[in-house]
């Protein structure tokens, strides 16, 4: 008779697991299961299939109940998540509501979620410029945080890896604080932004304006048409989820991609408890699992752990993975586990109007701004702060109506806007120092709905932050000034840190273990066998999304794990786009977003609004350099 105790446990076991299904852990599970192991991907959240799971993608805006806007009520009841600015009706069933899963605030900080299957790989802005020498060099240079342990020509190679597959916009701009990389064609500039960008690079030595790098596919490479996915549209409604596979997600690429090799196991609803340690072989043997719906109890067992949790979480989770060996957390010996938890400063805006380039508008909707790389502090210490900051700029072409009218005069003022003049928008993007004293905790006394320990955050902003947020006004004011900009207004907000929602740091990487919970393969120092490629083994947080290197991160950890061996060491409007001509207002997808000059005016035969006929500017095209051959090697025995 069969042991049916064995049988279960031999059920419940793989090569991988992999805890969360966000861009990071999507990225794992894809290079895991390309290599022939059996992976097993933990989501807390519900399932969300591409296509069939974004109900509300193509949806006109008359078919919202409240026409886009989330209730007052609603937004009461939610305070938190109010201040996400994606937060809308057509996003809502994307986003953790407020009293669904709290969390302690020692000092206030909004903590933006979003539990599903791609987690917020659905929600994400998509800038993926990559990280340069000096940002991994930072840390060494200036003495705030420790060291990291690799350096950009590490990292190079698999930077390209991710890039050729996940479809990545961008010029091959040549600056070294910046690096270039294997790009689609870039997203173009208008009028108004070409004309700063020529003001920078004239007047202000070490300043450039570069068209940012998206995950938005200008155009579908073989390797993009494989996963099943079309060049973006233009839309701009990524956050609903794309049908089409424009934008880079979880959903998207990576997640179908490992279930087309037939070793992906997902499993939505589990919520992860811990991480178990063997203390007799001295390494991790699984995940215990509370199912989110029954809150059954489930121990799941793998060679090698992956904790892809979203950087909070994947900090909560190793602070509850609790043994005798580890009385305060997996690996956390020197109990630096949950400490110098950073972020992004978007505190500061500047506005301003522009007068002149009036025969010039836009046309289409580009998936996002320019981008000012970091300008501060980049080769010596310049300024009465550390670090620096990068910064968002987009121009465009304001619009209004007449709406004085009644009847037919008032319809047709409001189906022929009139043009504007320009005006133009820049946030900074800082870098924050990683601090002891920003920390996140377990709770002694509170639980959750699972009986898992609430979180105790507590994280803030400090002068570093605010001398940083002066100088970026005073530095892009001077700037949009020299290019004659009228009206310029800067606005300095106090708000809570988080809702950049760019959270790094509390299970750092690092050479010595004294001083960092994770090696140069983001294995934990004292646990070989799990993996943290997250948000959370950042040791600094640069001035760049750390969405990019964790994919990174991921294919480079995966590297040196053998195929298939017993052996695992670890590494309505868009339905139409084919018969509506670009300008139409109905079919608002217009391909290219160039500044295009105004000459004839003609009466859209699809829409009725009044358009302008105009020649689309030259977009460019972007080369990409060899790729550098894969890194040597394999990772150390787990």
């Amino acid at each position: 008779m069969a042991n049916t105790n064995i049988d279960s446990v031999k059920q419940r076991s793989y090569d991988a697991i992999v805890i969360g299904s966000g861009i990071s852990g999507g990225w794992a599970a894809k290079e895991l299961t390309e290599k022939g192991l059996k992976t097993l991907v933990l989501e807390r959240g519900r399932d969300v299939k591409h296509i069939v799971d974004y109900p509300t993608a193509n949806k006109m805006p008359y078919e919202f109940e409240h026409r886009g806007e989330i209730p007052h009520a609603t937004r009461e009841a939610n305070p938190i998540l109010s201040r996400a600015g994606a937060w809308q009706e057509d996003t809502d069933h994307f986003f953790v509501k407020d009293n669904e899963h709290p969390y302690i605030q020692k000092k206030p900080f909004d903590w933006i979620r979003g539990y599903q299957v791609g987690g917020r790989s659905l929600l994400w802005a998509r800038q993926t410029q990559r990280w340069s020498q000096y940002d991994f060099e930072g840390p060494a240079r200036d003495g705030f945080a420790v060291d990291w342990p690799i350096r950009y020509e590490d990292i190079a190679p698999w930077y390209s890896h991710v890039e050729s597959f996940a479809g990545i916009s961008g010029n091959q701009d040549g600056l070294a604080e910046l690096p270039d990389g294997e790009f689609l064609p870039p997203n173009p500039l208008n009028a108004v932004e070409d004309h700063f960008k020529e003001v920078l690079s004239e007047r202000f030595a070490g300043r450039h304006l570069i068209a940012s790098r998206f995950a938005n596919l200008t155009k579908s490479t073989p390797t993009q048409l494989a996963q099943g996915r079309s060049q973006c549209l233009s839309r701009r409604l990524c956050k609903r989820g794309c049908p089409f596979g424009g934008y880079f997600s979880s959903n998207s690429s990576t997640l179908p991609w490992a279930e087309k090799t037939g070793n992906l196991t997902m499993r939505p609803h589990s919520v992860a408890h811990s991480v178990i340690y063997d203390e007799k072989q001295e390494k991790a043997t699984g995940v215990r699992v509370i199912d989110s719906q029954t809150k059954e109890v489930t121990e799941y067992y793998a060679k090698i752990i992956f904790v892809n949790a979203s950087t909070i979480n994947t900090n909560l989770i190793l602070l509850n993975s609790i043994s005798s060996r580890f009385p305060n957390g997996l690996g956390n010996d020197n109990e630096l586990m949950g400490k110098f938890v950073a972020f992004h400063n978007y505190n500061t805006k500047v506005r301003a109007e522009f007068e002149g380039l009036s025969e010039f508008a836009t046309f289409g909707d580009r998936p996002g701004s320019t981008y000012i790389p970091r300008f501060r502090n980049m080769f010596r210490q310049e300024t009465g702060f550390l670090r620096g900051y990068a910064t968002a700029f987009s121009a465009k072409r304001n619009m209004y109506s007449d709406r004085s009218g009644i009847g037919a005069d008032l319809k047709e003022s409001l189906l022929n806007p009139k043009l504007g003049g320009w005006s133009v928008g820049a946030q900074m993007m800082g870098e924050t120092i990683p601090k002891e004293s920003n920390f996140v905790s377990l709770d002694a006394k509170k639980t959750d709905t699972w009986g898992m320990p609430l979180l105790n955050i507590d994280i803030d902003f400090d002068e570093n932050d605010r001398k940083m947020e002066n100088d970026s006004m005073e530095q892009l004011s001077e700037m949009l000034a020299a290019a004659g900009f009228k009206n310029i207004k800067t606005t300095q907000k106090r708000q809570a840190p988080g809702i950049d929602i760019h959270e790094m740091g509390g299970v750092r990487m690092g050479k010595d273990p004294k001083t960092s919970l994770l090696n140069k393969w983001n294995q934990l120092h004292a646990c070989k066998n799990v993996f943290v490629t997250d948000g959370a083994c950042m040791t600094s947080t640069s001035t760049r999304a750390s969405t990019p290197p964790g994919k990174r991160r991921a294919s480079m950890c995966t590297s040196g794990v053998p195929r298939s061996t017993p052996r695992f060491a670890a590494n309505a409007r868009i339905m139409f786009f084919s018969r509506l001509p670009p300008h139409c207002s109905n079919s608002d997808n217009d391909r290219r977003f160039s500044s295009t000059r105004v000459t004839t005016c003609e009466r859209c035969r699809y829409c009725g609004n009044r358009t302008a006929a105009r020649s689309i500017t030259n977009a460019g095209s972007a080369g990409a350099p060899a790729s550098r051959a894969a890194l040597a090697g394999t990772l150390p025995s787990t």
